[in-house]
Formats: C-alpha cells, sequence, structure tokens
C-alpha cells in the first residue's frame, strides 16, 4: 500500500467520524441546505420569466383596448403571484383584472366582463365564481380574465374578487429578495405536503395565505417553528386591526375580535372584516403544523414533493378488505355538471347527511370520504353492517306524566312491539327496525332524506349503484389513486 493511499483512507475514515459528508451541497442534510436547493429549482429562470412576460403584456393590450372601447374609465391590472414576482417556476398562471368605474351597473360589469374576456382569449370558456369570467390558454399559460370595480379601500368592495388588487399592491410594499425566496420554498413546501390551495376541493393555503405567512413570522423556518406550536385557534392580525374602532359599527365598537371561529385566522391587512385563512380546514392546518415539526426534525426533499401514491389493483384491494375485517359500502352515481368549487361542498354535506343517517340506524361509520371524476362516490367503511330484527326504544320517565302517557299509548295497542314495559324509571318499547341491513337503507328512498347537497339529491334520484364488500373493486379504473389514499392514509 502506498502512502498516498494511506492518506486516502485515513482521510476517508476521519470523514465518517466527523460526519463530513454534509460538506457536500448536494446531500447535506441541514434545513438550510434543504432549503437552499430548493430555492434553486423553484425561482423561474430567465426564459421562463421573459416568457411569461410576453404573454403578460399581449394579454393586457388585448384587455386594455377591449375595456376602454366598451368604458374609457377602465384600466386593466396583472395580479396574483406572477405580477407580485412570487411564482414558482413551472406555474402557469396569469390573472388579469379589468377594473370598471364603482358606479357602473353589476349587470353591466359583468357583460363587459364576459366580452373583454372573450376579446382577450378567443378560445376561452366561461366559468362563474361570484360572477362570471373567461378562463383560457395563451402560449401555454393558463389565464383568468377576471372583471371587478376599481375602489379606494377594500372595505368597499362590491364583489368578493375587488380586494385582489389591494393584496398586490399590499404585498408589494413589503416583499424583498429574501422574503420572496422563503414565500417560493413555502408555497412548494405546501404542495408537497398536499395543503396549497384554496379550492373547496383541497380547503388548504392560498397564495395569498402563504406569502402573508411567511412575511408575518419573517421567512420559512420561522413559520415552521411557529407552527410548530400553534395552538388552534391561532390568531394573526399583520395590520393590527384588533382593538381598532370598527367605522361600519354603529357604536365604533370593535367588532374583528369576534367575528372569526377558524382554526386558524389571518385578517386581511386590506379588509379587516375578513379572514384569510377562512377556507382552510382544521385537517389542513393540522397537517401543516405535523410536517412542520417533521421537516424541521428531519430536514429532506422528499417533503416538498407531491405524493401520488401507486394505484390499487384489484389484488391489493381484496388484501385491504379482508385485512381489516370491515365492510365498504360505496354510493356511485354521475356527478352532477357544477366546477369544483360547487361540487365538493355538496358532495361532503351529501357524505355528513349520509353517514349520520347509518350511524343513528347502529351501522357503525368506521371512516368515510368522497370523491369524484365523471362518476362521484360517496364511500363509507362501516363496522356494522347487519342490525337485528327489533331495535330498543327508550321513552321518557314515568314521572314526566304528560310525556310518558302519551308514549305509553303510543305503543300500548302495537302488536308488533314487545312493551311497553319500564327498565329503570322509564317507559321501554322494543319495536321492529325499519332496515335490517345497511344496503337496504341505502337504496331505499330514505336514502334522499339524508341531507344531500341538492344536486347530489337530483343526481341520485336519477339512479345509483350501491356497491358492498368486494364489489367496490368496480371502483378502480376510475378512482384507482383515491382509494390507495384511503387505504394507505399519511398525515
Amino acid at each position: 500500500m502506498t502512502a498516498e493511499d494511506e492518506d486516502r483512507i485515513r482521510g476517508d475514515s476521519d470523514s465518517l467520524e466527523s460526519g463530513s459528508d454534509s460538506a457536500d451541497p448536494a446531500t447535506d442534510s441541514s434545513l438550510e441546505a434543504v432549503v437552499s436547493r430548493i430555492r434553486e429549482r423553484v425561482v423561474p429562470d430567465d426564459a421562463e420569466r421573459e416568457a411569461l412576460a410576453a404573454a403578460a403584456r399581449t394579454l393586457i393590450d388585448r384587455a386594455d383596448a377591449a375595456a376602454t372601447a366598451r368604458c374609457p374609465d377602465a384600466d386593466v391590472l396583472q395580479v396574483g403571484s406572477t405580477a407580485r414576482d412570487t411564482w414558482i417556476s413551472g406555474d402557469r398562471d396569469i390573472d388579469i383584472f379589468v377594473r370598471f368605474p364603482p358606479d357602473l351597473e353589476r349587470e353591466t360589469l359583468e357583460e363587459y366582463g364576459l366580452e373583454v374576456g372573450h376579446e382577450t382569449l378567443p378560445a376561452g370558456h366561461e366559468e362563474f365564481a361570484e360572477h362570471p369570467y373567461v378562463k383560457g390558454n395563451f402560449d401555454g399559460f393558463d389565464v383568468d380574465v377576471v372583471p371587478c370595480f376599481r375602489l379606494e379601500s377594500a372595505t368597499e368592495i362590491q364583489s368578493a374578487v375587488d380586494r385582489t388588487p389591494f393584496h398586490t399592491r399590499y404585498l408589494n410594499e413589503r416583499l424583498d429578495d429574501e422574503i420572496t425566496a422563503d414565500i417560493r420554498v413555502t408555497k412548494q413546501f405546501c404542495k408537497g405536503i398536499g395543503v396549497y390551495g384554496s379550492d373547496l376541493r383541497t380547503r388548504g393555503f392560498s397564495g395569498y395565505l402563504t406569502e402573508l405567512l411567511v412575511c408575518e413570522y419573517g421567512g420559512f423556518r420561522p413559520l415552521l417553528e411557529a407552527a410548530s406550536d400553534w395552538n388552534p385557534p391561532v390568531r394573526l392580525d399583520p395590520e393590527s386591526h384588533e382593538g381598532k374602532p370598527d367605522s361600519s359599527s354603529v357604536d365604533g365598537s370593535d367588532t374583528a375580535a369576534v367575528q372569526f371561529d377558524d382554526p386558524l385566522v389571518v385578517i386581511d391587512p386590506t379588509d379587516p372584516e375578513r379572514n384569510v385563512a377562512a377556507v382552510a380546514s382544521a385537517e389542513n392546518v393540522a397537517r401543516f403544523q405535523h410536517y412542520a415539526r417533521d421537516v424541521l426534525e428531519s430536514p429532506r426533499e422528499s417533503l416538498f414533493e407531491p405524493r401520488d401514491p401507486e394505484p390499487l389493483d384489484a389484488a391489493a384491494l381484496r388484501t385491504h378488505l379482508t385485512n381489516r375485517g370491515t365492510t365498504p359500502v360505496a354510493v356511485r352515481f354521475d356527478a352532477p355538471a357544477l366546477v369544483e368549487d360547487q361540487l365538493y361542498p355538496q358532495l361532503r354535506k351529501s357524505l355528513s347527511g349520509i353517514t349520520s343517517k347509518l350511524d343513528a340506524r347502529g351501522f357503525d361509520v368506521f371512516r368515510a370520504t368522497t370523491f369524484a371524476d365523471d362518476s362521484a362516490v360517496v364511500f363509507v367503511e362501516l363496522a356494522v353492517t347487519e342490525r337485528p330484527a327489533l331495535e330498543r326504544h327508550d321513552g321518557p320517565p314515568v314521572h314526566v306524566r304528560s310525556h310518558a302517557e302519551g308514549f305509553f299509548d303510543a305503543y300500548a295497542d302495537d302488536p308488533d312491539a314487545y312493551g311497553p314495559f319500564i327498565d329503570g324509571d322509564r317507559y321501554v318499547t322494543e319495536r321492529e327496525r325499519e332496515f335490517t341491513t345497511a344496503t337496504a337503507f341505502l337504496e331505499s328512498e330514505r336514502l334522499l332524506e339524508a341531507g344531500l347537497g341538492a344536486h347530489v339529491e337530483t343526481a341520485l334520484e336519477d339512479g345509483y349503484d350501491v356497491l358492498v364488500g368486494d364489489d367496490v373493486t368496480d371502483l378502480l379504473g376510475e378512482f384507482d389513486q383515491e382509494l390507495a389514499r384511503y387505504y394507505d392514509p399519511r398525515p
């Protein structure tokens, strides 16, 4: 062995003992090193910036010409993350807002807005939020052309979208290069852990909320450290609106401090009457907290990458069914023709109604979810699927005379009931159960009395299937990944 070999081996040994593998930026596992590598990936390069800027200029010019032809006082703004330079490499969204004078009639604003949208995006299509707007694609970018009113203050809004230009102005006055870089990292982290997006399917963190949180705490790491110790309800007030007199109240009292009861409250700096985090579900706030602790304890790039589970096949699904010993039931129907922000609240309402009815009838719900594509599914896992022919029905205490006598008289002559008799101090009867199986209930018209979303109820009236046990394998193909997530749950 040569002296050079001995020196090399000794050096390798020293490196292992001292943990100096972290000196390699590509393998350093400290949070700072991980964040540095993520930063490099999420910052748009010059080509992306030039492409977006060119597309935005063309769209703004088109929208401005179309808007001022109809209303000379109109103007056009680019808003959102691309206007604030907080967008992530690979994101392809451009938001164009067309502002009209506040004295314009609402119907006229909607009419002009759609006309301007279609002239800006000739191949675009109409969608509806609080009012209609035009959405489409231009040069590979997803574009929204949205009409709004031009106001002096966000507290004067006539439409929810009227706030958006104020958000852009507020943040542009406060962002610097370091905070902007941390915002990009935070957005990528939220995407990786599945909490990014204020749509009503995700119910997570909007881009604006993410930006405010990073600004409020002063960076990505301080946000993680604070979130690790959150004790909901968490309340943040970036502009200290609380305690200030509310100009809209009769007595000038402070109302901002009492009107929000969400798990995370971030009072909009531009509008004290709005919680920016109102859409964020308790589950997603808890998920963010969990992964904030996780990434601080064990920094790794995988937490910044969305995880798509391997789709289940029939054999794997049957293995889960056997191992769990529960009974899955699925109500499958044609998905109502609604945008996701309208569909998912109705699906969740229907899920709540159906599971409540199943629980009330003794078919113990173990876990449940809902998902949709061309079909929509209410998927419920039951611990109990069959009940006895009889059910116990407790009446009032005997000493509560008027109610007790009414209960006794109602069942005294029922030939199919056992009793009434006295158990303890109250009347009890044992009567025939309406449904002895969960399937019988789900296949009956009683399902339509379960507090369903209106469009879901209409869809069920048109027909639906009830899949029980192994039959839920029929959902594979359309809902492979949804079932994979269900049977491989993560925080």
